[in-house]
Formats: C-alpha cells, sequence, structure tokens
C-alpha cells in the first residue's frame, strides 16, 4: 500500500483539492508523471491534460487542467493551474473555444518560434479533447 501524502490543487478561483492521497498523475510539458510519497524535489510546468488523483480514501477523481506549474517535494505535491476543472464538469462548448482561439493564434503567427509554440498548444488542446471526449 502506498504511502499518502499532502496534494493540493489550485485555480486561480478556488482551492479544488487538499487532502491526503495515495499517488496523482500530472501532465508535465515533458511528459506524464506520476507522483508519490518521498518524490524527489522538482518543479515542472504543466500543460493542457488531464490530472488524476488517487486518494488515500480509494477514490479517483479526475481533474481538467489548462497549464500552471506543479511543485513536488518528498511530503506533498502544490499544483497551480491556470485554470482548472473536474472533468464530470466540463464543458465541452469551453474545449471547442479554446481549440479555435488556439486555431487563430495559429494563423497570426508572425515568425517560426510563435507559430511553433501555437502548433504544440493546439496539439495540446486537441489530445486532451481526445482524451476527455471519446467520440
Amino acid at each position: 500500500m502506498a504511502e499518502p501524502f499532502q496534494f493540493e490543487l489550485v485555480s486561480p478561483e478556488r482551492l479544488l483539492v487538499s487532502e491526503k492521497v495515495d499517488s496523482v498523475v500530472i501532465p508535465g510539458t515533458e511528459g506524464e508523471m506520476t507522483v508519490m510519497a518521498n518524490h524527489a524535489p522538482v518543479m515542472t510546468t504543466i500543460k493542457p491534460g488531464v490530472v488524476t488523483v488517487n486518494a488515500a480514501s480509494g477514490e479517483k477523481e479526475r481533474y481538467v487542467v489548462f497549464g500552471g506549474f506543479a511543485d513536488i517535494l518528498p511530503t506533498g505535491c502544490t499544483l497551480l493551474a491556470e485554470s482548472a476543472v473536474s472533468v464530470k464538469n466540463i464543458d465541452k462548448s469551453e474545449i471547442a473555444r479554446r481549440i479555435q482561439e488556439a486555431r487563430e493564434d495559429l494563423a497570426d503567427a508572425k515568425d517560426h518560434a510563435t507559430r511553433t509554440k501555437a502548433e504544440e498548444f493546439l496539439h495540446q488542446l486537441t489530445t486532451l479533447e481526445g482524451a476527455i471526449m471519446p467520440g
């Protein structure tokens, strides 16, 4: 059995999660990470994706995040999201709006670096859309 540790998921609007968990899977910009107790200290940026929270109580909850960063310590993890919502409460029109804005940013890109960043963000959003709203 995994050793529980403190996890907090915070968005600008509110604190979504503050509880003891066995593990958390976060969408780091360098790839998905599973965080457990006694994890090496690290800070990472977060890309749009799904955070899976495996609570110490045995419950499993999923949240959609749109960027941010995570501060991981051996005793806990705090994820500060630019925006976050429970997968149960996700609004399909919100995802569609963000994808449309990303497409517009890509069309408006003036240089290679801006275009590359816009393409990457659009890809992350469309991958997220497929992961939480199949079919």
